[in-house]
């Protein structure tokens, strides 16, 4: 027997875009507050400048 009501909440869909674009925005976010409190960039805060 199908659940018909039930929205998938994995594979490419509206939900899952959602999530990652708010992730993203998140994370970027973070990375600047990161750089402004530190001084440093990413790239040097890993060791990779």
């Amino acid at each position: 027997m199908e659940n018909q009501n039930q929205d998938v909440k994995f594979g490419f869909n509206e939900f899952a875009e959602v999530w990652n674009g708010r992730l993203a925005m998140l994370g970027f976010v973070i990375g600047l507050a990161t750089e402004y409190i530190t001084g440093s960039g990413i790239l040097s805060q890993i060791g990779l400048q």
